[in-house]
């Protein structure tokens, strides 16, 4: 009962952060956002009905999806989430708020993180925003691909569309600008801010005491491996270890101290799941 409570905690916050993101930022600008958000901005205009009615209208049909490919429980939560943004938009648009910027650039990207944050936030909760966000959960289902990088590509087609309508291709410029800041904070509250390096060190010479000093003087833990060079011709000693950035230094530090013909390969980890890497 607590994590429902929680979950649907989530879902409203991030449905009031997408409406205030809409009606605050991006539709006094013309600007469109992309998926079914964008859509009702751009019928708004050419229909004249509330931009929160046509949200929920355009969704009906991929409700009805989402229940046969993601269950009825994805879709009650899915169905509660787009309602209440309907509401939200309307109900900012009625009480008369007020746009927070004239300007352009201001409004693509304090919308779009608005937006970003609030798709976030009800996929955190469990539930979808509609139009893309469906299709995105469906995608990423099947596949190892990031919903954020389904959003993108599904949303740049909207808003091409959202160009040929308002035959203004200055603002579909600014609005591919809001969607790409969109995926990206919707990308930062699903995985977190990366803040761990992957590090690979490989030597031909042995690393048993570079990796005792390493969780010593460093304060992590990784995997030693012994091998083989391709060509099977030098003994090859590998340590994997994952580090916070902010002691990447020191890192580097202690290898070429110990061995000064290591190497040292440094990736990003962008998401870290399961037990504790880090001691």
């Amino acid at each position: 009962m607590k994590k429902e409570i929680i979950n649907y905690t989530f879902i409203i916050i991030g449905c009031a952060l997408m409406a205030f993101g809409v009606v605050a930022f991006l539709n006094p600008n013309d600007i469109a956002t992309g998926g079914t958000g964008g859509l009702a901005i751009v019928f708004n205009r050419v229909f004249n009905i509330s931009i929160g009615a046509l949200f929920a209208i355009i969704n009906i049909p991929l409700l009805l999806v989402s229940i046969k490919y993601l269950g009825k429980y994805f879709a009650i939560k899915s169905t509660i989430a787009i309602l209440t943004i309907s509401l939200f938009i309307d109900a900012l648009s009625f009480v008369g708020l007020m746009p927070m910027s004239d300007k352009p650039l201001l409004a693509t990207l304090y919308g779009s993180v608005c937006i970003g944050l609030g798709i976030g936030l009800i996929f955190k909760g469990g539930g979808s925003a509609g139009g893309g966000t469906i299709i995105a959960r469906i995608v990423t289902s099947k596949t190892s691909l990031k919903t954020g990088t389904v959003i993108l590509f599904l949303d740049s087609i909207v808003i091409i569309a959202s160009g040929i309508v308002f035959n203004n291709v200055e603002l579909a410029l600014w609005s591919m600008i809001g969607i790409y800041t969109t995926s990206k904070m919707i990308d930062l509250v699903l995985t977190g801010k990366p803040n761990e390096r992957i590090v690979h060190i490989s030597s031909s010479n042995d690393l048993e005491h570079m990796g005792t000093l390493i969780n010593e003087k460093i304060g992590v833990n990784g995997t030693l491996v012994k091998g083989k060079n391709l060509s099977l011709t030098e003994k090859k000693h590998i340590i994997f270890v994952t580090v916070p950035a902010n002691r990447l230094n020191s890192l580097e530090q202690l290898i070429y101290a110990e061995d000064t013909t290591a190497k040292m390969i440094v990736m990003e980890a962008s998401q870290l799941l399961g037990s504790k890497f880090i001691k």
